[in-house]
């Protein structure tokens, strides 16, 4: 029988109180911390408490695993990557392939992807056609080998700085060296190694070269760092796996030098680096997109671990101002392409958007940890519209081209390049000269399990809405959904422990209007249910279902007026899902069409790029002169120009542009 009470709390936020209660040690804590991470809602759940069900996450990591984890193997053999390892491990004098220092990272990220597709208790290997790589347990084996065995004695591993041909000496530039930054990669390729494979090969390898860094970079050492943050949370990682201080007061060492100029700037700023200033004095992010979003996430490990509530407020502030002035509607972050840097608040060009994926991860990353540090519902509404857009974009329909920026127009001219090559690839690239990309969108799907939920002892709170079967202490539930395409999520407990618990679930800040029903013995409607969090706390029994019905209605949105990029202009979005019109749909060319409205459209599966598109309304109106800049007459008025009847077009889901011939596209249209 159901119980008689159903308190529901829908604050956005987590009470004041709560968002700064952290369970967190001293700056030189003894115990051993992986089990005791914590926020006000709970722990992250993980890979053995959360599996994905039906639906479209569960269908990307499927994809991830058939054809982008042995697409990318086969891609890293091939340029040589590995074989920069082995000239390492068996001494030879074979030259450095490749001319950036940082290219031991695709090796780690593919890893980092491959120990959680190995697994899986479902998996078999995909066979690869790579040389001598037959499949991933392959690729997986020769690498930890190989990795190991190039390893030096004093443990420092880095193929660019080692052997004949290295580059440069060793920590010579730390700048540019991204020596660090290879080990932080490194890191999480070996935890993620023994955490899913209980293979602690790799994890000694990574030991031993952080062992290194913090013997020449801590409190008695260089006062120094990388030029490319990352290691930071890797190394507090590292701490929470094996429980070494050493570790976490390295990382916060990291995050309190930057800014203090020690790093030699050539080429870019120290703004580029986030070295203008110390991190704490920031008042916007700033420089090199990737790079920040990466500091800041360590950051945040480093405040929850240290119990830093001045640092995380910080970082809450610089969130809530890159979420309000410096992000795309898709979500996406890097206004310029020079420096693939944030640009002004505000500055924020469609057509020149550079966005770079591997931004879009770094930010999910960053998102992930604010929301377990806070309890913040908002934040996970950031996060949900990077992964269905600025995230999502990155991957071909096909599973196996990329692309490197995302903006958000394509004019019919237009020739991919970032400013200084000729021509360029139309669509996305099946690989890059600097592939940073690639894997990291591999690790990324493979670990999206692990970025649903939390719990502690008395809940168990949902924050990305999939399908999927999710067990904690207090309760085992099943999810049922088609979200983001379906409002409606479906919550059967399973299991349910001898004692209240709360069940809570995200809803989106957009859903106005959501409702839920509590179906048992008798069906009760929950009431006032509101953006953040419906919470219901009660005896739950086995069989019990909680029904959360999020209105998925086409809503059409306009910019602030100080960004001067799309004033005038509206985009559509369903949901999280932000949609575009590509050429391929138009009645004429997208620059002259005008959005009137936009409303449901009949789903369709006959094609995978329009199964889910909205229907917009346009009409075509041309450039009303061929002058550039006509003058307007005494009324204000310029010269008119024809419009035709009103005609309908699908916008398709933008994550899915690009799938076809290249073609323009907008996301934002006209309105006049």
């Amino acid at each position: 029988m159901p119980g008689p009470a159903v308190p529901v709390s829908s604050a956005s936020t987590a009470p004041a109180s709560a968002r700064t209660a952290f369970d967190v040690a001293s700056p030189t804590p003894s115990r051993a911390p992986a089990a005791d991470l914590r926020g006000p809602l709970g722990r992250p759940l993980g890979t053995s408490a959360v599996r994905l069900g039906p639906g479209l996450l569960a269908d990307w990591q499927g994809r991830n695993r058939e054809i982008t984890v042995p697409h990318t193997v086969r891609e890293v053999g091939r340029a040589g990557n590995l074989e920069n390892f082995r000239r390492l491990a068996d001494d030879s004098r074979a030259p450095y392939a490749g001319r950036y220092p940082f290219l031991d990272t695709d090796v780690y990220k593919a890893l980092e992807g491959v120990a959680y597709e190995l697994g899986r208790e479902d998996h078999s290997d995909p066979a690869v056609s790579s040389g001598c790589l037959g499949t991933t347990r392959d690729f997986y084996e020769a690498a930890v080998d190989l990795i190991a065995r190039g390893q030096r004695p004093d443990g420092y591993v880095g193929t660019a700085f080692a052997g004949e041909g290295a580059l440069r000496e060793p920590w010579s530039d730390l700048a540019w060296g991204h020596e660090m930054y290879n080990l932080g990669h490194l890191v999480q390729a070996a935890v993620a190694a023994s955490r899913q494979l209980g293979d602690q090969r790799l994890l000694a390898v990574a030991r031993r070269f952080a062992d290194l860094v913090v013997d020449r970079y801590g409190e008695d050492g260089e006062p120094a760092y990388c030029g490319h943050p990352e290691v930071e949370m890797a190394l507090v990682e590292l701490y929470r796996e094996t429980g070494e201080p050493a570790y976490l007061r390295q990382a916060r060492l990291f995050v309190d030098r930057r800014g203090s100029g020690t790093l030699r700037h050539s080429i870019f700023p120290a703004e580029y680096f986030q070295d203008h200033a110390p991190l704490r004095e920031l008042t916007s992010v700033t420089g090199h997109a990737v790079r920040m979003v990466y500091l800041a996430a360590g950051a945040t490990d480093v405040a929850v671990e240290t119990g830093d509530t001045d640092l995380l407020a910080h970082l809450e502030h610089l969130w809530d101002d890159m979420v309000a002035t410096k992000s795309y509607l898709t979500g996406g972050l890097g206004a310029r392409h020079s420096d693939e840097a944030f640009g002004d608040r505000y500055e924020l060009p469609s057509e020149r958007a550079y966005a770079e994926t591997c931004a879009a991860i770094g930010a999910m990353q960053w998102g992930w940890r604010l929301f377990v540090a806070t309890g913040r519902a908002d934040v996970l509404d950031a996060v949900e519209r990077i992964l269905y857009n600025a995230y999502a974009v990155g991957l071909g329909l096909e599973g196996a081209s990329f692309f490197y920026d995302n903006p958000l127009q394509r004019r019919p001219d237009h020739e991919q390049r970032s400013g200084a090559e000729s021509g360029g690839e139309p669509l996305r690239r099946a690989w890059f000269g600097c592939p940073c990309c690639p894997p990291n969108v591999v690790r990324w799907m493979a670990q999206l399990q692990d970025h649903v939920a939390v719990a502690d002892d008395t809940s168990l709170t949902i924050g990305i809405l999939t399908a999927g079967r999710i067990d904690s202490h207090a309760l085992d539930v099943d999810v049922v959904t088609a979200y983001p395409f379906d409002g409606e999520v479906e919550v059967t407990v399973r299991r349910a422990a001898d004692a209240p618990g709360t069940l809570a679930l995200r809803v989106p800040a957009w859903a106005v209007g959501a409702t839920a029903t509590l179906e048992g013995a008798e069906t009760t409607e929950v009431p006032g249910v509101g953006p953040g969090w419906l919470r219901v706390t009660r005896r739950w029994a086995a069989g019990e279902r909680l029904r959360l019905r999020l209105p998925l209605r086409v809503r059409r949105v306009t910019s602030h007026p100080h960004l001067d990029a799309t004033r005038g202009a509206v985009a559509v979005l369903r949901g999280p899902v932000v949609h575009c019109l590509e050429q391929q749909d138009a009645p004429a060319p997208v620059d002259d069409l005008v959005l009137v409205g936009a409303r449901e459209r009949p789903t369709s599966t006959s094609d995978p790029v329009t199964a889910y598109a909205v229907e917009g309304l346009v009409e075509i109106r041309p450039a009303r002169s061929a002058e550039p800049y006509p003058e307007l007459d005494e009324t204000g008025a310029g010269p008119s120009s024809p419009v035709s009847p009103v005609t309908s077009v699908p916008l398709v889901p933008y994550y899915l542009w690009g799938n076809r011939e290249p073609a323009a596209m907008r996301v934002w249209l006209r309105q006049s």
